[in-house]
């Protein structure tokens, strides 16, 4: 049993009450713009760590973190990437190899929108856990924590904080 801690779009930002969230995780899933090696740092002194570099990501996170990782948690074949798509809408570069190989898990970032969505055509269950971060369009900071089991992924919550109230007073 692994239980995974999940989140994107930190931009630069962890809010503390993150931490409390992730507290009993195995492990911290980042599907891209940390915003900048330190945030990385932060969390992977906190608990193990994987990440994606994210479109806004500079080389001190690119040299550190893989725009694509692919590899196995338990049972489960999972793919994290920042900019994927979304069932029916992939990217154009995640398309063909999604299509040819589909994963268990396909984890996204970009967006800033959670969604959790199972994917019927390629038999896969897609996540993005929207942004943790105060900066973007979105109204509410959002991570989600899961645990997998053998080849199940279940115990899905998710994380919400109003994003006006995580902005750093100057």
């Amino acid at each position: 049993m692994r239980r995974i801690g999940l989140l994107s779009d930190t931009h630069g930002f962890i809010h503390e009450r993150i931490f409390t969230f992730f507290d009993q995780v195995d492990e911290i899933w980042h599907a891209g713009d940390f915003g900048n090696i330190e945030t990385a740092d932060r969390l992977a002194e906190f608990k193990p760590l994987r990440g994606v570099y994210g479109n806004i990501d500079g080389q001190d996170v690119r040299v550190v973190h893989p725009m694509h990782q692919r590899f196995k948690c338990e049972e489960v074949d999972v793919w994290m990437t920042h900019i994927g798509g979304y069932p029916g809408r992939y990217e154009r570069y995640v398309t063909p190899e999604i299509y040819r190989k589909p994963p268990n898990l396909f984890i996204s970032g970009h967006s800033h929108i959670l969604k959790v969505i199972f994917d019927h055509k390629l038999n896969c269950l897609h996540m993005n856990p929207g942004a943790a971060g105060y900066k973007g369009f979105h109204k509410v900071c959002t991570a989600m924590r899961f645990v997998i089991v053998g080849k199940d992924i279940r115990d899905l919550e998710v994380w919400e904080f109003p994003r006006h109230e995580a902005v750093p007073r100057e």
